[in-house]
């Protein structure tokens, strides 16, 4: 494979100048340390990095490009529209509860990427939720729904709740039903990920950091 390419998508070439741009102007730490078994670990930049730890980054690196590059032309394919490119140093602070959901890489190209949000957003309209699925897990989680003053006197609803300490269903429903149709987009959005990269092919030493191929690969749970 041509040097210059980190990887090639269904053929076409992906710049290993975007990869470059990105680790030089990205934020001195990443996404964070912690990542999910998904995507493996997101390394901060220190005054001296080993050279797996490096090469490990410039895997990392790869597959945030990748995904925006991915989504970009998912985009464009839905019709929907394609932001402007985005500047290498725009990675925006990730929360610590989106690394831990969504894993490092994932969470740090939502954040990297307009495109990867827009699709993200469309997959999420897409999604439906049935109302039985929502009462079930208003029903399986009332630990969830305690009122104010039933937190406050400690109760629980495995010891002595009664029906007035628990928000009633209507009052959350709403609440419910985001949070389930976000989750489903996200999956979808894994989902929709790990078929598209399916057509990828790596450049050495732009292989996924938890490739176990490579004799650096981690894959952190």
């Amino acid at each position: 494979m041509n040097p210059e390419h980190a990887a090639l998508i269904d053929g076409e070439p992906l710049p290993r100048e975007r990869v470059d741009s990105f680790l030089e102007k990205r934020p001195s730490r990443g996404a964070g340390n912690c990542a999910t078994s998904h995507d493996g670990p997101a390394p901060a930049t220190r005054p001296y990095e080993p050279p797996s730890v490096a090469r490990q980054r410039r895997r990392w690196a790869t597959q945030v490009v990748l995904t925006d590059e991915l989504a970009r032309r998912a985009c464009s394919q839905r019709g929907l529209k394609v932001p402007e490119e985005v500047s290498p140093a725009s990675v925006l602070a990730v929360a610590e509860t989106d690394v831990a959901d969504l894993g490092s890489i994932v969470a740090a190209a939502l954040a990297h990427s307009p495109a990867a949000r827009t699709l993200l957003a469309a997959l999420e309209a897409e999604q439906t939720v049935p109302e039985s699925a929502v009462r079930d897990y208003y029903d399986r989680n009332q630990d969830r729904y305690l009122t104010p003053d039933a937190l406050r006197r400690g109760v629980t609803p495995f010891d002595g709740a009664t029906p007035q300490d628990i928000r009633p269903y209507d009052e959350v429903r709403d609440h419910i039903t985001r949070e389930l149709r976000t989750a489903a987009g996200r999956q979808a959005f894994f989902g929709w990920l790990d078929q598209a990269r399916a057509g990828v092919t790596y450049s050495h030493g732009h292989e996924h950091p938890g490739d176990p191929s490579h004799p650096d690969h981690e894959h952190r749970h």
